[in-house]
């Protein structure tokens, strides 16, 4: 009788500690820390220079369990006039018709549909989702790295997680097509993001 109360002691006790590691490595809620982050871009200048520039606004959150690896939903929001190249009048002729046409399409969508983790390093993956721009949804994948996860060492003091990507489209496949045709602005455009993603 001893050893049959052992037995179903024990089975309750390995029921408990799975249970507790299912919850330990459930899919959590992440806010974008938008004191951290940034997204830059760079595209050909008539084949002088890249030129640089970034987005000073945007915001953003998403659902991931760092354990498995698993993400079920992703977004980020970026406000298109909020592009800067430090140059004014580049910068409103940016957020104009030729190009983002700022005031009709104010925000910037990306929205992840999932992410798969490299068999060779578990810290770097693809990362897949759907880019509006003008008006126009498309397919986009970026090359993902995860980079340090802990607690922060001050401030929220929360679990924190530091996301690195970086991916390359072409404007033109969203409709923005200016100075493609003879060379003055290149259709390729990298997009880098950093940032940190706060455990709610």
């Amino acid at each position: 009788m001893q050893t049959l109360k052992n037995f179903f002691i024990g089975s309750l006790t390995l029921a408990a500690l799975k249970c507790a590691g299912t919850v330990s490595a459930e899919v959590a809620d992440w806010e974008i820390d938008d004191e951290h982050l940034s997204i830059v871009f760079a595209v050909e200048h008539i084949g002088y220079q890249r030129q640089m520039g970034m987005f000073l606004e945007a915001s953003g959150s998403f659902r991931y369990d760092p354990d498995s690896r698993e993400l079920v939903s992703g977004r980020i929001e970026i406000e298109a006039d909020s592009i800067f190249s430090n140059h004014r009048a580049r910068d409103n002729h940016l957020r104009g018709g030729d190009f983002l046409d700022a005031r009709r399409h104010p925000t910037i969508v990306f929205e992840a549909t999932g992410f798969s983790a490299s068999s060779a390093d578990p810290d770097q993956g693809v990362l897949v989702g759907n880019l509006t721009l003008l008006g126009q949804t498309h397919r986009v994948e970026l090359a993902v790295t995860l980079n340090k996860r802990a607690e922060y060492p001050f401030g929220h003091g929360r679990e924190t997680l530091g996301i690195s990507a970086r991916t390359t489209l072409l404007r033109s496949q969203w409709g923005m097509d200016y100075g493609v045709a003879d060379g003055l602005v290149g259709d390729e455009v990298v997009l880098q993001f950093e940032l940190e993603g706060i455990r709610q």
